[in-house]
């Protein structure tokens, strides 16, 4: 009895095949043929949170800004074009982040306004 493994990958789904013969010959022509699928699981995408900072009468302008580069990379006039989102619409989305890494940028907001004695609030929303 001769006996021949494959695997055939067909996009998201896998096929495993086993060939077996009677034959000596090794020929699989009148061969059985038991077939075996399993499909790859898709990995889920994580969750993401928007970063809010909310404006208040008292937190420097300054100190906005320095919290947009320090803390979301941006560049001092995306700082400034935001600042004067949060001073006018009263709000501004500063990123997109996992749930671990918005958490994380509020926390560092938060306890930097904290230490400077600003009422400063940033939140996180789920998107």
């Amino acid at each position: 009895m001769s006996v021949l493994h494959f695997t055939i990958r067909v996009g998201e789904l896998i096929l495993n095949a086993t060939r077996m013969s009677h034959d000596d010959d090794e020929r699989f022509d009148d061969a059985e043929i038991a077939l075996a699928t399993r499909t790859k699981p898709k990995a889920k995408r994580p969750s993401l949170y928007k970063v809010i900072l909310l404006n208040d009468d008292y937190t420097p302008m300054d100190f906005v800004i320095l919290i947009l580069e320090k803390y979301f990379n941006y560049g001092i006039d995306g700082a400034t074009d935001i600042m004067m989102q949060v001073h006018e619409k009263g709000l501004a989305v500063v990123g997109i982040f996992p749930f671990e890494i918005a958490e994380t940028k509020v926390q560092q907001v938060m306890t930097l306004a904290r230490q400077k004695q600003h009422p400063l609030q940033c939140i996180m929303e789920k998107e």
